[in-house]
């Protein structure tokens, strides 16, 4: 059993921000449970670009607004507590925040908590879990 909370992560190594975000990765692919889940905080009046080629990403809104646009379709949909995201075609993605969201992910395969985003918000491979 994993016990943790996001206060204990706080200040650590699993507490990886950005100019625009800011994600707690509770549980990484160094736990061996297969998926990563992250607590994801995007600021308000800020735009990132994402796109995981190698990752399925869930998404759960649970505070804040904004918008999602598909960059393979044009779509936008909005984003509102209760807002459910799956990036299950590796969808390249813009999250456009209005007010400052908290989100819930999981990653499949999970990340190991060491990756950055590339110059095209992507995330390398999964590394093998050892």
């Amino acid at each position: 059993m994993i016990v943790r909370t996001t206060d204990e992560i706080t200040g650590t190594d699993r507490d990886v921000a950005a100019k625009e975000w800011r994600s707690k990765r509770i549980i990484l692919a160094g736990d061996g449970v297969g998926f990563s889940f992250h607590e994801t905080t995007i600021n308000s009046d800020s735009v990132s670009e994402f796109h995981y080629r190698h990752h399925v990403e869930a998404v759960w809104v649970v505070e804040g607004s904004g918008t999602l646009t598909n960059h393979e379709t044009g779509e936008e949909y909005p984003l509102t507590p209760g807002t459910m995201y799956l990036l299950n075609g590796h969808e390249r993605h813009r999250v456009t925040c209005t007010e400052q969201m908290r989100m819930m992910c999981v990653f499949n395969p999970p990340v190991t908590g060491t990756e950055v985003h590339d110059e095209t918000g992507t995330y390398p491979p999964a590394e093998p879990v050892r």
